[in-house]
């Protein structure tokens, strides 16, 4: 048997961090881990998040439907660090048992309801407002398949290439190989299907394409993880051109920078309050307070 051969345990105990980057933030165990309350602020939406990959799907989903004039969507955003644990307090895991971002309450009705997992605050969003979402038919189904690949295959990208190319204390080959040949598979799949539509699920701009660009449009566009050349992301050019495109909406443009603590410090705007937050570009805003 060789050093790097492993026998799995009868039974798996957690004896030791796993390590890698968020080792600090993984554990077997669910619940709190400490008593902390989150704010409030004046709006009806309160999103709880950070700005990866599933926390901007939502806030670019807010700010389109502000670009669309659905006031009602108006939102305080406040930035939860993964990194220091804030998922952990009892406020967020009363939200979001699963203790993942984003998190958002709707205190517009006389109950508030809790929203988690990105894919539900979308389908939320768009049921609520009547928007992104084809109200029937095969449309609609069109989009929720689409919505629920990305919700299926993004795992695969994130936690696994992602994980072992970028953030793994060793860098092992089997794993690299194996999840990166499944992301270049999951950017073919994008790829042909986009080859004769405009957008993911047809002509119209939906809650697919925002899920999905989020993810693999990023990618695309060489901000994952550093490795567009190793995937040889621009060698797909129906992605590249769908992806470009969603890039230069202007409330993508916003969206990207919500809640986001991390990059170039013009494109980050810790929280956000109000649609002047994006205007005023002193460095309180940016640093959140």
């Amino acid at each position: 048997m060789s050093d790097t051969e492993y026998t799995p345990p009868k039974v798996w105990e957690w004896k030791k961090p796993s390590g890698g980057t968020f080792a600090s933030i993984n554990r077997p165990i669910a619940g709190p881990t400490h008593e902390k309350e989150l704010p409030v602020g004046k709006h009806p939406l309160q999103l709880y998040s950070l700005a990866t990959p599933n926390g901007v799907k939502v806030t670019v989903m807010l700010e389109e439907l502000l670009a669309k004039g659905h006031v009602g969507a108006e939102y305080d955003a406040w930035i939860i660090r993964i990194g220091d644990g804030d998922q952990f307090g009892s406020g967020f895991v009363a939200v979001n048992p699963n203790s993942k971002i984003p998190a958002m309450m709707d205190r517009s009705g006389p109950e508030p309801v809790r929203l988690f997992e990105s894919g539900s605050i979308l389908f939320y969003l768009a049921e609520k407002f009547g928007e992104f979402l084809p109200a029937s038919g095969a449309a609609r189904a069109e989009v929720m398949n689409w919505l629920f690949w990305q919700m299926g295959s993004a795992p695969y990208l994130g936690g696994g290439f992602g994980h072992f190319y970028a953030y793994a204390p060793v860098k092992i080959e089997y794993a690299i190989d194996r999840f990166a040949m499944e992301t270049k598979r999951q950017l073919d799949v994008l790829n042909r299907n986009l080859a004769d539509r405009h957008f993911i699920a047809g002509d119209d701009y939906t809650i697919a394409d925002m899920a999905i660009w989020a993810w693999y449009g990023q990618l695309a566009l060489g901000r994952q993880y550093n490795a567009g050349e190793f995937l040889d992301v621009e060698s797909y050019d129906h992605v590249q051109r769908w992806a470009k495109e969603i890039d230069a909406r202007p409330a993508v443009k916003r969206g990207r920078m919500v809640n986001r603590a991390f990059g170039e410090p013009e494109l980050q705007l810790h929280e956000r309050h109000d649609a002047s937050d994006f205007d005023t570009k002193t460095q309180d805003k940016l640093q959140g307070k």
